[in-house]
């Protein structure tokens, strides 16, 4: 399948090096507000929505996950990013983790975070079904009852809802292709292939994919740093913001400048 022309947007000095954003399953480049703008203080930060989410393109199915890194190689070719840092979330550190693999001299570093080597398929493939007949906003609730704390979510019904006009907002097909890929996926062979410096985050209470998904990730690659943070559920990034942006921050200013 050809690469599509994905939603982006661009934050931060137009001379710093690149950081680029992948969204989860169901969200939006909008997942990443807490820490684009403290990233963007020293980075080009470049947050993009993927294939069938947001604003992006949704081409008929099936997609492979190299579909969704085509896509994100022509984003860097057309940015003029030779090599950059890149952290993904669930399906976005999927694609993270096979652009890594497969296109080592594109990525200086790696943040994996909620995210998984090799799900249990029958639940993604049932919210296909589901998305195909009956649409996404069928389940959206139900989805981010997985992606915040119950307490968390309790204080802050506000972010929920905007969660749920995420999931809500998904094009039904473009959902249902990316959630066959998040079903079918296997890359425990990758992660031996993964040179790039690479931090791996877990939240303690993530119901969609628990820690011993992100344990496994950390385990079959090469010096990778696991942190796991807690309360936090399927979208940590959310409910321990500060938490998060500071270790991304800290594994970038260890990775280096990569040009």
């Amino acid at each position: 399948m050809t690469a599509v022309e994905v939603g982006y947007s661009e934050t931060g000095p137009a001379d710093a090096p690149v950081v680029v954003l992948s969204n989860s399953l169901g969200a939006t480049r909008g997942m990443w507000d807490p820490q684009v703008t403290a990233l963007a203080e020293r980075f080009r930060v470049i947050s993009y929505d993927t294939r069938g989410h947001g604003e992006s393109p949704a081409p008929a199915g099936p997609y492979t996950i190299d579909d969704l890194v085509d896509d994100v190689v022509a984003l860097l070719d057309r940015l003029g990013a030779e090599r950059a840092h890149v952290a993904g979330l669930s399906l976005g550190g999927m694609t993270g983790m096979r652009l890594a693999a497969r296109e080592p001299a594109r990525v200086a570093s790696l943040a994996v975070l909620c995210s998984s080597a090799k799900t249990e398929p029958q639940g993604f493939l049932d919210r296909a079904v589901a998305a195909r007949r009956d649409g996404t906003a069928s389940f959206a609730a139900t989805v981010v009852s997985r992606w915040l704390t119950p307490p968390y979510a309790a204080e802050h019904p506000d972010l929920v809802a905007r969660l749920e006009a995420m999931v809500a907002g998904s094009d039904d097909e473009g959902y249902a292709a990316c959630a066959e890929v998040v079903g079918g996926i296997d890359l425990r062979e990758d992660l031996g292939a993964i040179s790039a410096p690479t931090l791996v985050v877990s939240g303690a209470e993530d119901p969609a994919l628990p820690p011993e998904h992100q344990r496994a990730i950390a385990a079959g690659i090469a010096g990778a740093e696991f942190l796991s943070v807690s309360p936090g559920a399927h979208l940590a990034n959310l409910e321990q913001s500060l938490r998060i942006t500071g270790a991304l921050l800290g594994h970038l200013d260890a990775a280096g400048d990569p040009r």
